[in-house]
């Protein structure tokens, strides 16, 4: 063989190499792409039905807090119904309140999105041999 024949194999081989190795990173990121786009589609699945589902909530809940509110002004109307408003007043604070402090705590405990995929993320640069942040 000639030496520019040898020369150029190892050339070819390095080449063919990169290419694979070009090629499995690509597919590597493809897939964790693939992942964050699953993940952010349920996110917004979940978000949706839970909005959709206090809407609905908030409506008749209003509905009927109000109702009660008449009901029970009506039934006190004629020996306390200041007394009667102040008081239903004060219990929808309350409500209104403690649902706040609720919806903050769930707020708090709930995990960040991407979670999976961050972690998937991460052992990819473990495996690659990166330091872990």
């Amino acid at each position: 063989m000639s030496p520019r024949g040898t020369a150029g194999e190892p050339e070819r081989g390095t080449l063919a190499s990169a290419k694979a190795l070009g090629a499995t990173f690509l597919a590597l990121v493809r897939t964790r792409i693939e992942l964050a786009v699953v993940e952010l589609r349920e996110e917004a699945e979940r978000k949706k039905a839970a909005l959709v589902l206090a809407a609905i909530a908030g409506v008749f809940l209003s509905m009927a807090a109000l109702l009660f509110a008449f009901f029970i002004v009506v039934v006190f109307w004629d020996s306390h119904r200041v007394v009667a408003s102040a008081l239903v007043t004060l219990a929808y604070l309350g409500i209104g309140g403690a649902a706040l402090l609720r919806l903050k705590r769930i707020t708090g405990a709930s995990p960040p999105p991407f979670e999976a995929t961050l972690a998937e993320l991460a052992k990819d640069v473990e495996a690659l041999g990166g330091k872990r942040e």
